[in-house]
């Protein structure tokens, strides 16, 4: 016996010994994590154990490391003892259980790797002389009698023992991949959706099965692909010879090779996890359009440059509770778990397939104490992403790969976990805050980071009526959507540091119950950067004082008839943003609004379903205000009776956005004296009847937008006098009759859209004063009226556009 040998199996009587201990402690301690945790490891370890002290080879394991977990579990077996004969136990010999535990999970991996490699060895031995017998049979002309290969290679993985909703999904890509017009299809979903499943599950139907033949194959690509390992491993599946591969370049090439040979029957390649990194992979098969070929792809990435993706949904109640009984064996007639506790359960995994197994499996032979303890942190505001590593590894992947990309993406999907579960995010809520946050000083450019979150499954962008040809800057009907998952990701991601150190800080209040760190802190400063508050219609309490000095962005969301803002805002003294939204269907009493006159440095404002009160009754001074936007505000009492001049309140808004404010019925003369303004977007306001002479003081507009202003019946002469408007939305305007007769005064004008104005029956003649005038956007009926004009104004594309209403997302999200 060599000395090794003798050192591996001291190690190996060293740990059963402790495995013995372990399995000695009653019931009663095992209520501590920390001894859970190492019997769960020791389990683990056993047989990994049991191979190292039986390996006769010599081995690489470093000597000062087999000691040091010797004398590790030399030290555990006498710590296990002690502990088990006291309760409850002290700190200190509750932090000696944490370093064992972290020291056993260290030898868990090291042997984990070893074994692996010892795996992956023996494998590259066996196909090794599996190469060399294909030689010798070619060599003799002997034919291999299998027709499927060997077994591994490219073979279809096992399924999970039970399936849920996807038979749907399932019916759905064989109605697409058995088309003629598809040859590759990406199945695209969150990671831990079931994405891999799926996949499995086509590849297993009869119907496939009928149609494909023994030509099925199942790639996994990872992170990492190795293009000539995958043309490998093809061959060695067909029981061909292995080519040699001196290059990538002809690995492409035996790959297109392959492909090719499909015999009388159709290929099908599934693709499975395949990550940004392999978009070239995708783009040869693209290329390629082989009709007897189909590829079939899993990913976290919609790829949308290769057709419209499929994408996977979260399963419904009762397939969630499916899933969830069989993970945590509540099928079993022994079960004394109520199905209503159960339900409570589930209804925290959001459909998500690897958070119900995970979340099944921790609690599965748990007593009923656990089961109603882990409810309790849940509803307290622990995370379902504590439950189990796994799950939390699965989504933190896509993280990790976005950073690798931007930064600044990440940072922006953390900022969508400031807001209430279950409801939409207006994109235009986002460019306020990304465009002070994260320099992003382009409304283009956030949006843009928008489609890339979409596209990596991290996000939904949803845009309600859309032309993908308008890109006039009108994001008011773009709104992004977040899976509750996702969204405690965002919020886990960012509470990782202490309370005061965090980047955002993301309070969620039931009733007037504050958070125990608040209420018991001294006054002591926080450094977010970003702070979140939302509140329920339970909500009266007063604020307790908080010191936010590096505070930049300020999201208020609330659901209460009245609300009052913090007092501790006035110290803000670096807000740039503040955006206040209350949940529910009538506008809701803003008080201590003159708070906001400490504001120094604030420069956007967003106020959604808020009452406006009367600036003559508490005038509040915004100077550096660049932005305001009011959404299904109340505001028609605001300028009433005012004695105060808003330009003297306002000195420096450059831009203004009002929509779907109900009670306008004419815009007040005094916001024309607002001569700063660049941009004035008044939309969805349907009362508005008529614009106010003065309009056209405000010399410096350059977008004048009046959308869906449906009573509105004309514009002023005075716009005439907008001479650097280079932008004019009049679209869906049904009651504008006619257009100013000296419109021609716009000389800057250069995009005009007014398709649905129906009641317009001819333009004025100074239309072909419009030099500068490119593209107007119209429907059938409008574009006829400018046909007259045509020969004048060259220059002119006149664009034929169709509404294409979305209105399929609104029953998910209340208002």
């Amino acid at each position: 016996m060599t000395v090794a040998s003798v050192k591996r199996e001291a190690l190996e009587a060293s740990f059963l010994a402790l495995y013995d201990a372990i399995k000695e402690v009653n019931d009663h301690h095992l209520m501590f994590k920390a001894l859970v945790d190492i019997r769960s490891t020791l389990d683990c370890i056993k047989p990994l154990i049991k191979e190292t002290a039986e390996d006769k080879k010599e081995s690489d394991f470093p000597d000062d490391e087999l000691h040091h977990f010797r004398l590790q579990m030399e030290e555990g077996i006498e710590l296990i003892q002690k502990c088990s004969k006291v309760v409850p136990l002290s700190t200190s010999d509750t932090n000696k259980l944490g370093h064992l535990c972290k020291s056993l999970q260290r030898l868990l991996d090291i042997l984990k790797v070893r074994s692996i490699r010892d795996v992956k060895k023996t494998l590259v031995m066996v196909k090794n002389i599996e190469t060399k017998v294909q030689q010798i049979d070619l060599n003799f002309g002997v034919q291999s009698s299998s027709s499927e290969g060997i077994k591994g290679w490219c073979a279809i993985p096992e399924p999970p023992p039970l399936v849920v909703g996807l038979e749907g999904p399932l019916k759905e890509l064989k109605m697409k991949l058995f088309s003629d017009k598809i040859s590759m299809l990406v199945v695209t979903a969150p990671g831990g959706c079931g994405k891999t499943t799926l996949a499995i599950k086509f590849c297993q139907d009869g119907e496939v099965r009928d149609k494909f033949k023994n030509n099925i194959f199942f790639v996994t690509v990872s992170k990492k692909p190795n293009l000539n390992l995958i043309v490998e491993e093809l061959y060695q599946s067909k029981s061909s010879q292995v080519p040699d591969f001196p290059n990538e370049v002809t690995a492409v090439d035996w790959l297109h090779k392959f492909l090719n040979q499909t015999e009388q029957n159709p290929l099908l390649l599934v693709l499975d996890d395949v990550w940004s990194e392999s978009e070239s992979l995708l783009e040869m098969f693209d290329e390629w359009k082989m009709p007897n070929c189909k590829v079939l792809v899993t990913s976290r990435f919609a790829f949308p440059r290769f057709g419209s993706p499929y994408n996977l949904d979260s399963l419904s109640d009762e397939e969630a509770m499916a899933l969830f009984n069989h993970s945590a064996y509540l099928e079993n007639i022994s079960s004394h778990v109520p199905e209503d506790l159960a339900r409570q359960v589930v209804k925290h995994c959001k459909g998500f397939p690897l958070a119900i197994t995970v979340v099944g499996r921790s609690l599965c032979g748990q007593p009923i104490e656990i089961w109603k303890k882990r409810l309790s942190e849940w509803s307290k505001g622990s995370s379902i992403l504590d439950s189990d590593h796994d799950l939390l590894t699965c989504l933190q992947s896509s993280l990790d790969a976005l950073e690798k990309q931007s930064i600044t993406i990440k940072e922006c999907f953390l900022d969508l976990g400031s807001f209430p579960e279950d409801q939409r995010i207006p994109a235009t809520i986002l460019i306020d805050i990304w465009g002070e946050s994260h320099k992003l000083d382009v409304d283009w450019l956030c949006i843009a980071n928008l489609y890339e979150l979409t596209n990596r499954n991290l996000a939904n962008l949803i845009v309600t009526r859309k032309d993908p040809r308008e890109v006039d800057g009108y994001y008011t009907e773009h709104f992004v959507t977040l899976h509750d998952i996702l969204r405690e990701l965002a919020i886990y991601q960012s509470s990782v540091e202490s309370v005061e150190q965090r980047k955002r800080l993301i309070i969620d209040i039931s009733g007037d119950n504050f958070p125990e760190w608040w209420t018991e802190q001294k006054c002591q400063p926080i450094n977010a950067h970003l702070l979140s508050i939302s509140t329920d219609g339970d909500f009266k309490s007063k604020w307790p004082n908080m010191q936010l000095p590096q505070a930049k962005v300020l999201i208020l969301n609330f659901q209460s008839k009245k609300y009052a803002l913090p007092k501790f805002v006035e110290k803000m003294v670096k807000l740039k943003v503040l955006i206040i939204t209350k949940y529910g269907l009538l506008p809701a009493e803003l008080e201590n609004f003159p708070l906001l006159g400490s504001l120094l440095h604030l420069k956007r404002i967003r106020f959604e379903r808020i009452s406006i009160p009367s600036i003559s009754k508490s005038p509040v001074l915004l100077e550096s205000l660049e932005k305001i936007s009011l959404f299904m505000c109340k505001i028609g009492q605001a300028f009433s009776n005012c004695s105060v001049r808003l330009v003297d309140l306002l000195p420096n808004v450059v831009e203004m956005n009002i929509d779907y404010c109900s009670d306008l019925v004419e815009l007040p003369a005094m916001l024309c004296e607002l001569i700063s303004l660049k941009k004035l977007s008044i939309t969805n306001s349907h009362k508005l009847s008529a614009l106010p002479e003065e309009i056209g003081k405000l010399v410096n507009l350059v977008v004048l937008r009046l959308r869906s202003c449906t009573d509105l019946t004309e514009l002023p002469d005075s716009t005439q006098s907008l001479i650097n408007l280079t932008s004019l939305d009049i679209s869906d305007c049904f009651s504008i009759k006619d257009l100013p007769q000296h419109i021609g005064g716009m000389r800057s004008l250069e995009t005009l859209n007014m398709r649905q104005c129906s009641r317009l029956q001819e333009l004025p003649a100074s239309v072909v004063d419009l030099e500068q005038l490119r593209e107007v956007i119209c429907d059938e009926e409008t574009s006829v009226l400018w046909e007259p004009f045509l020969s004048v104004l060259k220059d002119i594309h006149v664009r034929l556009v169709k509404d294409d209403m979305n209105l399929n997302w609104l029953h998910k999200f209340p208002t």
